[in-house]
């Protein structure tokens, strides 16, 4: 066992992709998925820190899984308001996006059924995947005849699966293409909104919710980490689904589950954001300056490829590991938080500084980071 950790470290120092836990503190956050502000908003934490404690038992945590002594009038109240603010019959609670899509794509899909998932999901989803026994097979990265292709090949009950934001390229899935598809072909679909959660629909519902596509759509999973400056995830979809989930979601069943003051982030959070919906406005505004100046400053140019995205997820490619490390230590040098990714998280000749645009970043910073990353243009 020494010898297979030493030699697979060997062969990660050899590629130059060896992972390193790094703290920058004091510099300009543009690496966060923060980018609404909601994390470092202080009257979201007063928010937050005004709630009634003394109705719950259990303050600090909450002692057990759901179905033992960890459930509470807190938790199905908050669930209750959450599957009507995104526009569904319920919704179920997890710890986190990672454990959300883990539990459901890992125990719906049965062996013989058929998963489709674009080629560039995340990887719980793909591991839940994994997970279910079900055949499983990558489509092209928002290619609507790769998947089709492989619809007519489908057996029995058939779960396409996307994201609404990708988290590496910053782009959209098609949905009414993929909504198409399915209805044709009688799949279902499944959705992590984890970076479109905040973003987008009244009071933050999501990217599908605002284009009223919710009802098209078997699951959707939103992650309250990101745009939401907070933490967990629920999963919305049918009575059913939510009850199939308790029976059978084992990472939902033998998982402690979050604690109080979780749950009360989670609902100040959206309170807060309804009250400040503008900073959906703030963060488009932000995405746009950001896009033009670097047009007008780099432009096109293949050592430094700016992908097409109206997100804050702002992907520029930087080709091959040693390249991107060097510019994004560079940058940190210079006072941003910027970071690479370094293959294989993403395919070789396409690493990349993964750059996240912010309502907290101001004029002054992205104009003068464009500055920087423009001398190693």
């Amino acid at each position: 066992m020494t010898n297979h950790i030493s030699q697979k470290l060997e062969e990660r120092d050899r590629a130059g992709s060896t992972r390193k836990l790094l703290a920058t503190n004091g510099l300009v956050d543009f690496v966060s998925n923060d980018y609404l502000g909601l994390s470092r908003s202080k009257t979201l934490f007063d928010r937050i820190k005004g709630y009634d404690y003394s109705k719950e038992v259990n303050i600090n945590g909450s002692t057990g899984s759901r179905l033992l002594a960890g459930n509470s009038t807190s938790a199905q109240n908050l669930e209750n308001k959450l599957a009507h603010l995104f526009k569904s019959e319920a919704a179920l609670l997890f710890n986190s996006g990672y454990v959300a899509n883990l539990a459901l794509i890992s125990c719906v899909p049965q062996r013989g059924d058929t998963i489709l998932y674009d080629s560039l999901s995340h990887v719980c989803l793909k591991e839940g995947a994994f997970l279910s026994k079900a055949n499983r097979f990558p489509f092209r990265h928002n290619d609507c005849e790769d998947l089709e292709a492989k619809l007519k090949q489908a057996t029995d009950n058939v779960y396409i699966i996307i994201e609404s934001v990708y988290s590496m390229d910053g782009d959209l899935a098609p949905f009414g293409d993929i909504i198409e598809l399915a209805q044709k072909y009688e799949a279902k679909i499944i959705v992590d909104e984890a970076h479109s959660t905040g973003l987008y629909g009244d009071a933050g519902s999501g990217k599908l919710c605002a284009l009223g596509l919710e009802e098209n759509l078997f699951a959707r999973v939103h992650t309250f980490g990101k745009a939401m400056g907070v933490h967990g995830a629920v999963v919305c979809g049918s009575k059913e689904l939510i009850d199939y989930l308790i029976n059978f979601a084992r990472p939902f069943i033998y998982t402690t589950a979050l604690p109080l003051h979780s749950l009360f982030s989670i609902d100040a959070a959206f309170d807060h954001l309804s009250e400040n919906i503008e900073l959906q406005k703030i963060s488009k505004e932000k995405i746009f300056y950001f896009n033009s100046l670097f047009n007008q400053k780099i432009g096109k140019n293949e050592n430094m490829l700016r992908m097409e995205s109206n997100t804050p997820i702002q992907p520029i490619v930087v080709p091959g590991n040693a390249r991107v490390k060097s510019i994004a230590e560079s940058l940190q040098k210079s006072g941003f938080d910027v970071r690479p990714i370094l293959s294989p998280t993403v395919k070789e000749g396409s690493e990349r500084l993964r750059i996240s645009i912010h309502t907290h970043n101001t004029e002054e910073e992205i104009a003068e980071l464009i500055n920087e990353l423009a001398k190693h243009a």
